[in-house]
């Protein structure tokens, strides 16, 4: 904390939620910090997961990590078998729709990442009274399992664009944004909703 005289200010506090050393495995850091948001969002709740910093520190490893071994995947992953999980488990009474979008902001511009049309221009955000802030015409995936969200994942990781920086050469040069619709209804023992 530097001061106004050249010197430190040790009067400042900083409070963290949760700290994490290098010895912190992706099982971990997904029970810690994202585990309750998706459990959250499977409760009814609306959250967010957000991975923010510098070119190289590991935002990427912390959000995808690597399929196999099981305890290198990231926040993504254990999120989607968390979700499936979940619906696994409750399906006798609950039903569930999931629907997926991925998009990214390149240069001021919003592209959606699953539609096979590169547009000569960005989508647009927009606002309505019933459903809040949405982006209009934005690719969304009905999906029934781990397998076929991870699918949706990939196709959208191909679109992304990427370029190289000083410290590191495949470098995303977006912002992306992997989202995740769960409606969930109840139904008596005979089916119905």
């Amino acid at each position: 904390n530097p001061s106004t005289d050249g010197g430190y200010d040790t009067s400042k506090t900083f409070a963290f939620d949760a700290v994490f050393s290098e010895n912190s495995n992706q099982r971990h850091i997904y029970d810690v910090c994202a585990a309750p948001v998706v459990q959250s969002v499977l409760e009814g709740y609306n959250g967010t997961i957000f991975a923010y910093g510098q070119t190289g520190a590991g935002k990427t490893h912390t959000m995808e990590g690597v399929n196999e071994p099981s305890e290198l995947r990231g926040i993504i992953p254990n999120t989607f078998e968390h979700i499936f999980d979940h619906i696994a488990l409750n399906s006798a009474h609950d039903k569930y729709l999931v629907r997926a979008s991925y998009f990214e902001i390149y240069n001021e511009e919003i592209r959606d990442l699953l539609s096979p049309q590169k547009s000569a221009h960005g989508l647009e955000l927009k606002e309505s009274s019933d459903s809040g802030v949405y982006i209009k015409d934005l690719t969304s995936v009905v999906v029934k399992s781990v397998a076929e969200i991870n699918s949706v994942l990939q196709k959208g990781k191909k679109n992304r664009s990427v370029g190289f920086t000083l410290m590191n050469a495949g470098s995303s040069r977006s912002h992306s944004i992997f989202s995740i619709v769960i409606e969930c209804c109840s139904v008596d023992s005979d089916k119905n909703e």
